[in-house]
């Protein structure tokens, strides 16, 4: 046995109501006194709160998130920062609101706390994006992971069940990517099945009762764990193919994670066998892509491309960006593999048997 794994430093907190207070208590522990809180329009109110909670240690609030971070939000948002003269940044909010807090601590290294409310996973990683002229960038760098995570139940009780569900596999794909990554590692594997499972179990007692905080908990603890072996590894083509759909066509980020992922992982299986035993053990079937298609379709998640408004003609040019700076991956990907996938994904039928 062979590996490599470096942990990285990282604090987690997570109970009910730590959204409120427990940031004041770690931007303390960090000996904080300025902190600029970041959200988007959608988590103003909470972000407000957390901001009300920090008192004079607070040194304004952003509230203009975007999706994939526009490079010139990010601007703005680093100008934001400067201007208050923040010495460190909160997050509050889903991937988009992370992401831009990760923009700011990349551009000032600035210290960031992450408050988040979805079940993306990206807090536990030193991964970051940014999107310029139709395409998305992302990088990897110590400054932009979050010195601490408060993770809070009750921050994601009024998270509709939909973007749930699909916020939920998308951290399903960081772990299924992290269990065949060229880098992974006994340690990462466990916690990735683990995530996988947690996340799995947690998602039908969210859509049936999304006040369930035990279940809202759980899928927060899967989160947890599927973006820490995101963190630790290196994305493949899954994250590939979603990094050019997002950046480029504008599609939705979680949504489309969970449309492309049995897709992915149907190309993969034949280079991945033991990735794919241990997707199929934490989801207790024989079958994990036919699993993963069931559990999303059955909580009413979207089964196709067309669906998020990607149109077919885009399809060529697509896949010749995913190609043109492929990530790494278990099997070779060319551009014609790549458009036999969208074109599978893109009509939202049974993913095919590639041998």
């Amino acid at each position: 046995m062979e590996f490599v794994y470096e942990a990285p430093p990282a604090r987690v907190v997570m109970r009910p109501g730590a959204s409120v207070t427990a940031v004041p208590g770690e931007a303390e522990r960090l000996g904080l006194r300025s902190l600029l809180v970041v959200c988007g329009p959608r988590g103003a109110e909470t972000a407000r709160a957390v901001a009300r909670a920090l008192g004079d240690a607070c040194a304004g609030v952003f509230a203009r998130a975007r999706q994939h971070v526009p490079v010139e939000v990010a601007d703005e948002a680093v100008g934001a920062a400067r201007d208050a003269g923040a010495d460190g940044c909160v997050a509050v909010g889903g991937g988009s609101a992370i992401g831009l807090g990760k923009a700011i601590a990349l551009r000032t290294e600035l210290p960031l706390i992450a408050v988040p409310s979805t079940y993306s996973g990206s807090e536990m990683t030193p991964v970051w994006g940014l999107t310029e002229h139709g395409a998305k960038r992302t990088g990897r760098a110590p400054a932009v992971l979050p010195r601490s995570v408060v993770y809070d139940p009750e921050l994601t009780l009024t998270l509709p069940v939909p973007l749930s569900v699909t916020s939920g596999i998308n951290a399903v794909a960081h772990a299924a990517e992290a269990l065949y990554a060229p880098d992974a590692s006994p340690l990462v594997s466990l916690t990735a099945e683990e995530g996988v499972r947690a996340m799995a179990g947690a998602l039908p007692g969210v859509a049936a009762d999304p006040g369930d905080l035990e279940a809202r908990g759980r899928a927060l603890y899967g989160a947890w764990l599927c973006g820490t072996a995101l963190g630790a590894t290196t994305m493949g083509l899954h994250h590939k193919l979603c990094h050019v759909l997002g950046g480029t066509f504008g599609l939705p980020h979680a949504e489309t994670h969970t449309v492309v992922l049995p897709y992915a992982l149907a190309y993969n299986a034949p280079a991945a066998p033991e990735a794919m035993t241990a997707l199929a053990r934490a989801l207790t079937t024989d079958d994990a892509v036919q699993a993963l298609r069931d559990l999303s379709g059955s909580l009413g998640a979207p089964r196709s491309l067309a669906e998020l408004g990607l149109a077919e003609a885009d399809l060529a040019t697509a896949a010749a960006l995913v190609t043109a700076q492929a990530y790494a991956n278990p099997r070779p990907v060319t551009t014609a593999d790549a458009l036999e996938i969208l074109r599978a994904a893109y009509g939202g039928d049974r993913p095919p048997a590639w041998s």
